[in-house]
């Protein structure tokens, strides 16, 4: 079983950046993809971006698209988010999730880290 850890949220301005962590531990950094994910207050949990572990390709939801990156250093079994232009509607606890084959689905979930953005 694969563990997760989210950092790097907090409080920023409309326009400032802020880069998140997800650090893996518990096995080999393996598996199919490792995605973020958010949820903001009253609303359900929404796909971010995410991106494979064997080639590195990625995407990305329509809403950060040029905005956001995500990026892997398999040797430090992290996966990364940098945020952009962040926006108040960018405010959410973020998650990171790995989805372990193709044919299942995004699971182990971190426990999330804040991000909030003012006006």
């Amino acid at each position: 079983q694969v563990q997760l850890v989210e950092s790097g949220g907090g409080l920023v301005q409309a326009g400032g950046s802020l880069r998140l962590s997800c650090a893996a531990s518990g096995r080999t950094f393996s598996g199919y993809a490792m995605g973020w994910f958010r949820q903001a207050p009253g609303k359900e949990r929404e796909f971010v971006a995410r991106i494979k572990l064997n080639g590195g390709s990625t995407l990305y939801a329509d809403s950060v698209k040029g905005r956001f990156t995500i990026s892997k250093e398999n040797t430090k079994n992290t996966v990364y988010l940098q945020m952009n232009s962040l926006k108040p509607e960018d405010t959410a606890v973020y998650y990171c999730a790995v989805r372990p084959t193709y044919s299942e689905d995004f699971g182990s979930w971190g426990q999330g880290t804040q991000v909030t953005v003012s006006s």
